[in-house]
């Protein structure tokens, strides 16, 4: 008994957990749910059962929220997680991390509830699709490299238009690295476009400016890839436009909704992408006919132009001869308008001496000098006159005016009183506080009038005396 090794409960629950997450980190395991709760934490707990046993399940609210399908009881499920053992009720369980459905069935399920989210969220709207380029230069193909899908698009696009660049960026289109691959490979176009960084591999540098994405037929499992969420948004995010090819004509993923045009097949993306290199051979073919229609109709016409121009063109010589006439004559008629003029001045000249000839200067300034005299004499005497005529009218008028100038009154000792430039000839006229200007024969005084003292005068006297007699 001394060598029994005692474990607690805890230990052992422990240990056996340790033990079972060892060598269970990571297991796939199928089988149907039932028992689903879901309580307010947010956790999933399930069981997972099949005809022979059932095992609990958890899946924690970080991880559950990935899963793009409602999960009911009875639905069948492939989950991955890791075998663990609960120790507070020594419940053996897995937890869950990863959570997909299993079967036909369930996978449409889930199908139908991503397309209506993203369907609501606007990835499938009209106005979002773009037009692809009329004559593209160069298209990235994400595909299979070894799949018969890539095949038949570069058989189609060498048929039809084989200048057309195309590069591969090879992916895996099923399985459990395909969405790695497949979002690695969406990712690397984006920065070829946007920073002209081409991804590694046998790709062409110059930027694409179409995306083809294609594989061929497969069950709904194999196409699954292309249903996932992830692809879809990478899909949509893509800076160029984008064609999908998925599967048979038949075969819908949510990839073909999200793209700019969905193709039925992979022959019928390429022939969509491409223009029919014989048809635009053809109709270049008409167009140079066409051209050269008219090259030959203008040809025509404007030979036909020419000959008329030509018939109206003079010869060079023949132009100068007419001009060398004309010089002629115009030299002839100046020649002779030379010479009238010269006839008139000369007539005129003749004219003039004649008058010059009877004309004497000396004479005529004579007889203007003794008249100029003359008048000059008989203008000194009549200012003469005409200044003793004033000078005696200015001594009358002088005398006239010093009789009556108060100037000699003044220098006997009289003065003049103003008040405001009036002359103040009564002391009714002023009053105390009056400024009164006194003009005396040499000057004038300013003064203030301080009182006033009235005085009779003679004829005040004289007025009384006879009233009372």
């Amino acid at each position: 008994m001394q060598n029994i090794i005692v474990l607690s409960v805890g230990q052992l629950a422990r240990s056996a957990r340790q033990i079972l997450e060892k060598n269970f980190a990571q297991v796939w395991v199928e089988g149907e749910l039932s028992n689903f709760a879901t309580p307010q934490s947010g956790h999933w707990y399930f069981t997972l059962k099949d005809k022979s046993a059932q095992l609990k399940c958890a899946m924690f609210a970080g991880r559950n929220r990935a899963v793009r399908f409602p999960p009911r009881n009875g639905l069948k499920v492939l989950i991955r997680g890791k075998v663990s053992l609960y120790e507070g009720r020594g419940d053996f369980q897995i937890i869950v991390d990863r959570m997909e459905p299993a079967g036909e069935g369930a996978l449409k399920l889930a199908f139908e509830a991503l397309k209506n989210q993203l369907a609501l969220e606007g990835l499938f709207a009209e106005e979002r699709k773009r037009e692809l380029p009329g004559f593209p230069k160069h298209l990235v193909i994400l595909s299979s490299g070894t799949g018969a899908a890539y095949q038949d698009v570069l058989s189609v696009i060498k048929r039809r238009y084989p200048h057309l660049l195309v590069s591969l960026i090879p992916v895996s289109v099923q399985g459990d690295d395909s969405e790695r691959q497949v979002l690695n490979a969406l990712s690397s176009i984006s920065r070829w476009v946007s920073k002209n960084k081409p991804p590694q591999g046998e790709v062409l540098g110059e930027k694409p400016d179409i995306l083809l994405i294609t594989r061929g037929g497969g069950s709904i499992e194999d196409l699954w890839t292309f249903n996932l969420e992830s692809v879809a948004r990478a899909l949509s995010s893509c800076p160029i436009p984008t064609v999908s090819a998925i599967g048979h004509e038949t075969d819908f993923t949510i990839s073909d909704f999200v793209a700019d045009l969905r193709a039925p097949t992979p022959s019928a993306a390429a022939e969509i992408i491409t223009p029919d290199a014989s048809a635009l051979d053809q109709s270049f073919a008409r167009f140079q006919q066409s051209l050269n229609a008219q090259m030959r109709r203008s040809l025509v016409f404007h030979k036909q132009q020419l000959q008329v121009l030509n018939t109206q063109l003079l010869h060079p010589g023949h132009k100068l001869q007419q001009q060398m006439q004309g010089l002629d004559d115009a030299r002839q008629g100046l020649e002779i308008a030379l010479e009238r003029t010269l006839d008139s001045i000369r007539t005129r000249l003749h004219h003039s001496h004649s008058r010059l000839t009877g004309f004497r200067p000396l004479t005529e300034l004579q007889h203007a000098t003794n008249s100029l005299q003359q008048i000059y004499r008989q203008l000194r005497r009549s200012t003469q006159v005409r200044v003793e005529q004033s000078s005696i009218h200015l001594r009358v008028l002088s005398r006239a005016l010093h009789s009556v100038s108060p100037l000699d009154t003044l220098a006997r000792g009289y003065a003049i009183v103003n008040k405001e430039a009036t002359v103040i000839n009564s002391v009714k006229d002023i009053q105390p506080g009056d400024v009164i200007n006194t003009r005396f024969v040499d000057g004038r005084a300013f003064s203030i009038v301080q009182s006033i003292s009235e005085q009779k005068t003679l004829r005040d006297i004289s007025a009384e005396g006879g009233g009372s007699s």
